[in-house]
């Protein structure tokens, strides 16, 4: 798989990530959020001796555990999608095991006791379904997880019951938001068992026009089933992003332009740069890119502007404790350095 914030790879291009998510719990043991941080550590060591079965599989992965990290080292695995703020917030009890490209991620007494995480570049999901299903093979046949004939695999949340499966897609619609057909879309979804949320997943508002379309439905459904609806549902979203920006071409041509261009030029000189200012001035510029009208910045630059353009991601950058005046200074100093 290829790292989403890297990928140079213009097919797609619409749809950032493709993610999968698969959520396990050990039989007979409590739940993450009823174990002593004792009990969670003893969790952590069992999945670790479950999958750290080879020399190949040592030197691809590493553990991380929270916590040993520093907070902002923590925020930063968070704004790579590498881990979810559930797993942040069980910190003394916490880990994750990461691959060395940084897209398989196997979080350790999330909300539950294990949440495996493959992330892949573009509209991929059978090829990162695959993965992703390889690796629960291995640890299904090393623990013993928590499964019932007629329910599936059983989890902390009944929303997670039978396969345990939340696939997803990152997807940027600038277009439909511009012309105020999100509520449509989301209606439209809702009806079809799917839901979308923000940047960050349930909670988080679609920041830089960036959305998560996921399944709603994990029981009484394969898992086949699942990414097959998924996918035709984006197909269709892609189709209506891709109508809605040829009507803005065609009504509004001169006008997408400059916005397209003074979003760039403003990046490009800001001297001071709000962090949502940027987020929207930068989805600007990436619907440019998209649609050809800008061809000189890859959208991997843009990608990674979006991770490291947060508050805290430019403090660790800059090696320094900053009051927020002087953060959005450092931010446009950053932006201003990776659009050069």
């Amino acid at each position: 798989m290829q790292n989403w914030i890297n990928n140079k790879d213009d097919s797609d291009n619409i749809v950032l990530s493709s993610r999968i998510r698969l959520a396990r719990s050990l039989r007979e043991i409590p739940f993450p959020n009823r174990l002593s941080d004792e009990q969670g550590l003893q969790v952590v060591k069992s999945v670790e001796d479950a999958f750290y079965t080879n020399e190949e599989t040592k030197n691809k992965f590493s553990s991380k555990y929270l916590w040993l990290s520093s907070e902002s080292e923590n925020s930063s695995f968070l704004e790579k999608h590498l881990i979810s703020s559930n797993l942040i917030n069980n910190h003394k009890k916490a880990a994750f095991i990461l691959d060395k490209d940084e897209t398989i991620s196997i979080m350790i007494n999330e909300e539950d006791h294990v949440r495996l995480q493959c992330i892949n570049a573009g509209f991929n999901l059978d090829e990162t379904y695959s993965i992703a299903n390889n690796i629960d093979d291995v640890l299904e046949s090393n623990l013993e997880f928590a499964f019932d004939e007629r329910f599936g695999y059983l989890t902390a949340c009944p929303t997670n019951l039978g396969t345990g499966l939340r696939a997803s897609v990152m997807i940027h619609l600038p277009a439909l938001s511009m012309n105020n057909q999100m509520s449509q879309v989301l209606n439209a979804l809702t009806q079809v068992g799917m839901t979308i949320r923000g940047l960050y997943g349930e909670g988080s508002t679609a920041l830089s026009n960036l959305y998560q379309i996921s399944n709603q439905i994990t029981l009484g459904i394969s898992e086949l089933d699942i990414l097959s609806n998924l996918q035709a549902v984006v197909s269709q979203v892609i189709n209506q992003e891709n109508l809605s920006r040829a009507q803005l071409m065609k009504n509004y041509k001169y006008e997408l332009q400059d916005k397209i261009y003074r979003s760039l030029g403003i990046l490009k000189t800001a001297v001071i740069l709000p962090y949502k200012e940027c987020l929207k001035l930068l989805s600007n510029v990436r619907m440019g890119v998209e649609m050809g009208i800008i061809k000189e910045i890859d959208k991997s630059i843009l990608n990674s502007l979006i991770v490291n353009s947060k508050s805290i991601a430019i403090e660790k950058y800059y090696e320094n404790n900053m009051s927020d005046k002087h953060i959005d200074v450092k931010r446009a100093e950053f932006v201003r350095e990776k659009l050069k």
